[in-house]
């Protein structure tokens, strides 16, 4: 699916469904590599220099 081109709707859904078959066939665990607390950080920066973000 990386850098993928899809004519339509429907074959993006049916290609992420593909993706998701292959996948549970052989899932591997996600390995969070920042604390919960790095991560809101990071996105209060974001939102801090977005405008109309409501902060």
């Amino acid at each position: 699916m990386r850098r993928g081109a899809h004519e339509n709707v429907q074959v993006l859904e049916k290609d992420i469904r593909k993706w998701l078959k292959i996948w549970n066939e052989g899932p591997k665990p996600f390995v969070w590599t920042e604390t919960a607390d790095e991560i809101l950080e990071r996105l209060t920066g974001y939102l801090n220099r977005i405008p109309d973000s409501g902060r």
